[in-house]
């Protein structure tokens, strides 16, 4: 029997035209969704057992009833039910032009099979599919005998290419002209090519695909310009591509315009690889004034393995300065991701003999690290360092914001949380260090053991509503720290000084504390109008020395007396407060303005605070007047305008917040109701203690802060003094509104800061949510933490090169404002000091569409001059930039001038020009 072969095809736009191919005879016919397969490769095999063969005797008819389903003949006359069943079966041989997997074709506009010549021509928009490949253009020819499928561009009347041929596999895409491609052998030629490799553009002349991973390329053109027409591009007569992974030149030079540049490489040698890989870090050239000749940069990028790397590079200048960084990241999906960065800088400025030569090594670490709270439920660590030499920070060059960054802080912390328990235990270990005074605080270890609260009372197995003492709780709190100050501008074991780390342990002091708050929540009163909440607590302080101060009328200075040991300070207390909450709306009529709101939480509370400790208060004098301060020996703090710690007091309080509901002229419903802050809050506190024999009315603490226009944030605290003074400055026991003279008090400390920010509206709002979504996909992917840091790093040195031209501009300005009265060092009186601040402002604006104008600085208010000040130009040369930056004030100035691609990829392409200025 001759098998009969249904060959498949896809679905044409105007209908399809279907071969059925039998080896004996052969119908052309039309039909739709009539299945088959193109290259000799059989589907389906129907035995068709009603056909008589070619050259079979007609009047014979054969027929096996036995391959009918259901079939019953052992009742028919003349059946034989002793001859056996025989089955009907052929073997299948598969052509050796068959493809491995189907052949998938359409057009838009027509197709043709040529059955002798084995071939199918395919016209307008068509898609061929195998495998993973897919295959579009205006026209394709398929032939089968070589298995060879050819794809050709369109052009219009004057030749101008109008649509060309596009290939697209898992690991290749590129459009040509022309495509001839081998779908068994995977070996393609192309005609003027375009292809990209990562960040790259490949334009090849004539380019042969020699299987899955390998392409030869005749003349070809590589650029990070994604345009038909590149700006630039390096040319080569010959390339060899590996996918993703490398490529390989001959001779190259530059081109800018289509203008050779004389200007060439032996060979070229190029990774495509995504990700990380080991090599190389190439270092930039750099000079000026101070260090002489330099290069900087030069080093090495390991990486170790799939959760490590490192980078180990340096700078060397021919006055003799270098430095030495060591940078390593690490990360572990699910467990934890962090960074190390070790920088050591040896620094001199002028030479030796020069009246102002210095010569130092400074230094400077971080370390950040976060652990995934899915790795060990119930358990975190987590660390963030910056710690360094008080000097490194002001000389560093051409980094005008780390120059006056005089406040660095450190903290590492473990922490463990029971599970269905109330227990939470903490260690950690702190530092901070003024770079301007050159202190350094170390706080280690510090441990923190908490039980919240628990309710011993509360029955378990309750029915209906809690009785009022089910609600009493019990809590704990204990914690134990170590401090360690030193400063690293002294010369320990010189001089009469002590040695470093016998002066370490002179000056550790360790405290330990414990305090158990008693809770009980109350049922509001008055309709839920007012809720109550007493509370009792009892805590103690354990320290290792006591402080004494004593008058030395030779010196006429107070001398501090320190005494070593295990001493306990208590404390206890019994508190009873009310807090409700007061509303008043004022609404309008035929008016934008809907209502406007006000909210008053007043608060009131009585408190009683024995004194545990009163055999450790202790007196002195504090000036040749004779004045008595009295003061806490264990911890050696003074007492306000008191001789006791035993309180009997009210606290008392007000809290204020106004809200405006406006109608908006634009949106409709809901959505055009819009809740308006005019005041975030503001409000005043303070105490009066009825067992004191002076000095009852506490000072009062008052604050402010609201945002103006959505735009402009304002915060502002002060604290008020109700007392009058002395000659000295010193308090005195009457108000400040008695005397006759009427004043509510005077201000002894307070701040105020303001900011704000505003920018025009991004010209393409698609690109600028584009831009963000980018920027915080970077930020937010632990699998970049190490390249984040870098980048971080990068931007904070050159900001010029990361503006964005969307936005036409945009201006920051912030500003803070304090005050504090303190006690002179001789005890002699007060003295007000000002902190006037400075105005630090950020901003930028575009000159043209390709031009912006950029700049940062501060402004102090107190000197009334400029702190430090950096401005940028910037010029976007779609796949260049270039950047003039300029440092003209502060210690370290400098100019910067650099014209660089845009990709990450030709970094290292720059042309750099950058001059330090050190002194003043």
């Amino acid at each position: 029997m001759t098998p009969l072969y249904k060959f498949r095809s896809n679905y044409f736009s105007y209908g399809i035209l279907t071969a059925v191919i039998i080896y004996s005879q052969t119908w052309i016919t039309t039909a739709h969704s009539v299945p088959h397969r193109f290259f000799g490769s059989p589907l389906t095999t129907i035995a068709d057992t009603t056909r008589p063969r070619p050259g079979a005797d007609s009047n014979r008819v054969e027929s096996d009833t036995s391959r009918i389903p259901g079939a019953d003949t052992s009742g028919l006359p003349g059946t034989d039910t002793s001859l056996k069943q025989k089955t009907d079966t052929f073997n299948l041989k598969l052509s050796k032009d068959s493809l491995e997997a189907p052949l998938k074709y359409e057009a838009a506009d027509s197709v043709i099979v040529m059955i002798k010549a084995k071939k199918i021509y395919l016209y307008g928009k068509t898609k061929t599919d195998y495998t993973d490949i897919t295959l579009t253009a205006p026209k394709v020819e398929m032939d089968q005998a070589t298995q060879v499928v050819t794809a050709f561009n369109r052009k219009d009347s004057t030749g101008k290419v109008i649509e060309s041929a596009h290939f697209k596999s898992a690991d290749n895409e590129f459009t040509s002209d022309t495509i001839r491609y081998n779908f068994k052998s995977q070996v393609g030629l192309t005609k003027n090519t375009f292809t990209q490799q990562g960040e790259i553009l490949v334009i090849g002349e004539a380019v042969k695909k020699v299987n899955q991973n390998t392409t030869f390329i005749k003349r070809a053109r590589f650029t990070t310009c994604m345009l038909d027409d590149p700006h630039f591009a390096f040319v080569t007569p010959k390339m060899k591509v590996i996918n993703q992974k490398l490529a390989i030149s001959g001779p190259a030079h530059p081109e800018f315009e289509g203008v050779p540049v004389p200007i060439y490489l032996p060979f070229g040698f190029y990774p495509l690889s995504q990700g990380r890989h080991s090599g190389l870090l190439r270092p930039n050239f750099i000079t000026d004034e101070i260090r002489g000749l330099g290069l900087q940069g030069l080093g090495y990028y390991k990486v170790l393995n799939d959760y490590w790397d490192a980078e180990l590079s340096g700078d060397i200048f021919s006055y003799g300065e270098w430095a030495a960084g060591l940078r390593t990241t690490y990360r572990k999906i699910y467990k934890y991701n962090g960074s190390f960065n070790l920088t050591v800088r040896s620094s001199k400025q002028n030479f030796k003999g020069d009246p102002d030569f210095f010569k130092s090594r400074i230094y400077n670490v971080t370390w950040s690290h976060t652990m995934d709270t899915r790795a060990r439920p119930g358990i975190n660590f987590s660390a963030n360092v910056n710690a360094g030499s008080t000097r490194y920070n002001r000389l560093v060059p051409g980094n005008a914001y780390l120059n006056y960054q005089n406040l660095l802080g450190s903290s590492i912390t473990f922490s463990k949380t029971w599970k269905n328990k109330p227990y939470n235990l903490s260690v950690s270990a702190n530092h901070s260090q003024n770079n301007n005074l050159g202190t350094v605080n170390l706080s280690l270890p510090n441990l923190a053991f908490t039980m919240s609260t628990i309710y011993p009372l509360q029955n378990k197995n309750r029915a209906g509503s809690a009785k009022w003492y089910e609600n009493l709780g019990i809590a704990y709190n204990g914690t134990f720290s170590n401090s360690i100050s030193f400063n690293d501008t002294i010369s320990y074991g010189k001089n009469g000084v002590k040695p470093f780390f016998r002066y370490l342990l002179d000056t550790a002091q360790w405290s330990a504390q414990h305090n158990i708050p008693i809770t009980l929540s109350l049922p509001p009163i008055l309709g839920g109008r007012i809720l109550v909440a007493p509370g009792i607590s009892y805590g103690q302080s354990w320290i290792q020395r006591t402080t004494r101060y004593q008058w030395n009328d030779a010196l006429r200075k107070v001398d501090t007396i320190t005494a070593k040991g295990i001493f306990i300070d208590q404390r206890g207390s019994v508190s009873l407060s009310f807090n409700t909450a007061l509303f008043g709306t004022v609404q309008f009529k035929k008016s934008r303005i809907i209502a406007i709101r006000h909210t008053i939480r007043p608060m009131m509370g009585f408190s009683y605070t024995p004194d545990l400790n009163k055999a450790h208060i202790r007196s002195s004098q504090v000036d040749s007047t004779g004045k008595v301060l009295y003061y806490n020996e264990i911890g050696g703090g003074f007492l306000y305008n008191t001789s006791s710690r035993r309180s009997g007091a009210m606290s008392f309080g007000v809290d204020n917040n106004i809200e405006m509901k406006v109608r908006s002229r634009k949106d409709t419903g809901d959505l055009a109701i819009k809740r308006v802050k005019l005041i975030e809050g503001f409000g005043f506190s303070g105490s009066y203690d009825f067992i004191r024999d002076s000095f009852r009315l506490s000072p009062i603490s008052i604050y402010f802060r609201t945002t103006l226009f959505e735009k402009i944030n304002i915060n502002a605290s002060t604290s008020l003094n109700p007392y009058q003074t002395n000659a000295r400055g010193y308090d005195i026991p009457r108000y400040a509104w008695q005397g006759g003279k009427f004043s509510l008090g005077r201000l002894t400390s307070g701040s105020i800061s303001m900011s704000t920010n505003f920018q025009s509206k991004p010209k393409d709002a698609k690109k600028d949510a584009a831009r963000k979504k980018a920027v915080e996909d970077r930020l937010n992917d632990p699998a970049l933490l190490g390249d984040q840091q870098r980048l971080l790093d990068y931007m904070q040195q050159n900001p010029s090169q990361f503006v964005d031209f969307n936005i036409d501009w945009n201006l920051s300005l912030s500003y803070s404002l304090s005050f504090v009265t303190r006690i002179k060092p001789d005890y002699s009186g007060f003295e007000k000091d000002f902190t006037l601040g400075g105005v630090s402002f950020n901003g930028g604006f575009n000159l043209t569409p390709k031009w912006k104008l950029t700049g940062s600085g501060s402004y102090d208010l107190e000197t009334l001059k400029l702190q430090y000040i950096s401005m940028s130009i910037n010029r976007d040369m779609h796949c260049w930039q270039l950047s003039i930056n300029v440092i003209p004030v502060g210690y370290n100035r400098s100019f910067n001038f650099s014209i660089s691609p845009k990709s990450t990829l030709l970094q290292d392409l720059k042309i750099n020009r950058t001059r330090y200025f050190n002194g003043y």
